[in-house]
């Protein structure tokens, strides 16, 4: 409802605005010109992502420091604090950076953000800054034909930049023609009321706008024509950083709870900054003038004054909040607390990482592993077996033999809420993922496809053992003699497998190998086919009848053909290096007796 009523009511608000006082146009056009030179900007960068940006991320953030540089230089290129924040949220909620780093990085970004103000009050009203726009606008058209993303990247990046001189011209042309007929300094407020109203007008304008820097410009330039008070201006630069949040809280929302606490400690941080901003305001002011005074500022040059201003608030909000981080952090995780590990719906997959490739696929590898743990635990349950205890039991098969009954589980109850929809969402994500006008990289949305694919073999593999499970409880409940002991087997086979599981899921990355999980196909491969050797002997000598013959070959196809998806799923979850990916292609061209003569001659080394 809101948003119905908010665009007729913007758009008859400039006609009556162009109706009445003409040389508003060119101010607004200016600041439609900059804004839409900001989307192309980000645009231009966000094609760096799909490796690039993303690996610069990860290792700018190793430690606090390093990402409040990161958070620095990144705006400061970008010139958009926003991009920079929802990059950081996109990562945070794919794991791939920790809260402590996301946090460190919006500090950064803040401080980055002052580069803005002195661009425009240092150079934009210096010189005919429109005659650089036209050239870079010139190059822009050429390189974003480029087949190239990095090329089309750098043609946005360039378009962007060319815009936002531009819109910065016609702003501060405008400004000068409005004042020869319309003097806004007639509204400036002073004292506490103003510093009160004109905190919540630059605020409004940046929620407005969506882009702090934006309203800086204009503020600067109107500043710099004469139309609003220097005093006033202050009190809107403070707004406009606290107006600035919006675009966190609304990346937010589509974020998980760590992309939430993100944007909760960005709220936070801003409300301060301009608070303390605030009440210290007259001793910045002598700050201002002390320090422009010493590097040579003129006394009445406000919109430079101003930069200096914008600085130093911001300089000093992070000087505030460095020291209580942590416990910033902690009331963010006290009051946005961590969903428990075996939540039903999905953890990490968000719209928060769509437009950033290589966060999505850290996302749907994370996700792929929450749905491997719940596929654990509901094969486990469904063979009456405790995975905990399993994981920890020195000897597997005695476990599972002593393991006859357990209370029983609603196998499709369980089915329903832990496995089918993560499924579900995973194969959604991807879907999306694949769209045109998601411009993912052909390598990452290969790597997303093998993703999608391990989710559906450990789907496969759980309905596998539900068919298993009626037999393997029937059989194991009371001692049926040879029946049982074949079942016990298979039942210790999926555990051993499940065991296994766990241990590369725990083993360090560079340990991590598809030998490693190749020898337990071929292990899983010769129990199957020593059960139907078994089988057949038993037949032959009368120890089973065909109809218990007939099921225990049945259920030991199955139990084959759950450990065998569930391997090729751990290959696809865990095995993500190039040198791994490469050995994975080489063992799964051998047939089995190759790759169990390889798997023997690794234990015989390792002996």
């Amino acid at each position: 409802m809101i948003r119905r009523l908010t665009v007729p009511l913007a758009l008859a608000l400039l006609v009556f605005g162009f109706w009445t006082t003409p040389d508003l146009q060119e101010i607004v056009a200016g600041v439609a010109i900059f804004l839409f030179g900001m989307m192309m900007l980000e645009d231009g960068f966000k094609l760096f992502s799909g490796g690039l940006l993303e690996k610069i991320l990860s290792h700018a953030t190793a430690s606090k420091a390093r990402a409040l540089g990161f958070g620095m230089v990144a705006t400061t290129l970008m010139q958009s604090s926003s991009l920079v924040t929802l990059v950081t949220i996109s990562f945070l909620s794919a794991g791939l950076i920790t809260l402590t780093a996301g946090v460190a990085i919006i500090f950064g970004a803040n401080i980055g953000t002052t580069t803005g103000a002195w661009l425009v009050a240092g150079f934009g009203l210096k010189v005919d800054i429109a005659a650089y726009a036209m050239p870079m606008l010139a190059l822009s058209i050429v390189l974003v034909f480029q087949s190239s993303k990095y090329m089309r990247g750098l043609g946005f990046v360039l378009a962007g930049m060319g815009f936002l001189f531009l819109g910065i011209h016609y702003m501060k042309e405008g400004f000068e023609t409005f004042q020869e007929h319309f003097d806004l300094n007639r509204f400036a407020l002073p004292g506490v009321l103003g510093l009160i109203v004109y905190t919540f007008i630059g605020a409004a304008m940046t929620v407005v706008m969506q882009s702090s820097h934006a309203t800086m410009v204009i503020i600067i330039t109107a500043l710099s024509s004469g139309q609003i008070s220097y005093e006033n201006a202050l009190a809107m630069a403070i707004g406009s950083n606290v107006g600035t949040t919006i675009t966190a809280l609304i990346g937010g929302v589509t974020a998980n709870f760590q992309g939430r606490r993100l944007a909760q400690a960005h709220l936070v941080f801003n409300v301060v900054t301009a608070l303390v901003a605030l009440v210290l305001i007259y001793p910045l002011i002598y700050s201002v003038d002390t320090i422009s005074a010493a590097v040579g500022i003129a006394d009445d040059d406000y919109a430079l004054k101003l930069a200096v201003f914008h600085t130093i608030f911001n300089v000093l909000g992070v000087a505030l909040m460095l020291p209580v981080m942590s416990r910033l952090i902690a009331f963010l995780k006290s009051r946005i607390p961590e969903p428990a590990s075996d939540v039903l719906t999905p953890i990490y997959l968000t719209e928060a990482t769509d437009d950033f490739p290589e966060a999505a696929e850290e996302a749907l590898r994370k996700e792929l592993g929450h749905l491997m743990r719940n596929s654990e635990t509901v094969i486990a349950e469904a063979l009456n077996l405790d995975l905990e205890a399993l994981i920890k039991a020195p000897e597997i098969a005695a476990l599972v033999q002593a393991s006859r009954t357990r209370d029983p589980i609603d196998f499709d109850t369980a089915y329903d809420t832990r496995i089918k929809p993560l499924h579900a969402a995973i194969v959604e994500f991807a879907s999306r993922m694949g769209r045109g006008d998601k411009d993912t990289p052909e390598v990452v949305m290969h790597r997303i496809h093998e993703l999608r694919d391990g989710a559906g073999r450990i789907v496969r593999a759980v309905k596998a053992v539900k068919h298993l499970r009626r037999n393997a409880t029937r059989y194991t409940e009371t001692d049926h003699g040879a029946t049982t002991a074949l079942y016990n087997a298979i039942r210790s086979d999926i555990a051993r497998m499940l065991v296994e599981m766990d241990k590369i899921r725990n083993e360090d990355e560079d340990r991590r190998s598809a030998l490693w999980l190749d020898e337990e196909r071929v292990q899983a491969k010769r129990a199957y086919k020593d059960a139907i050797h078994v089988t057949e002997a038993l037949i032959r000598d009368g120890s089973l009848t065909p109809a218990e013959a007939t099921s225990l070959l049945n259920d030991s196809q199955y139990g084959y053909e759950a450990m065998k998806d569930m391997i090729e799923a751990t290959k696809r979850l865990h095995v993500e290096t190039e040198e791994g990916l490469d050995e994975v292609e080489r063992i799964l061209s051998l047939d089995d007796d190759e790759a169990e003569e390889m798997a023997m001659n690794t234990r015989e080394r390792e002996d």
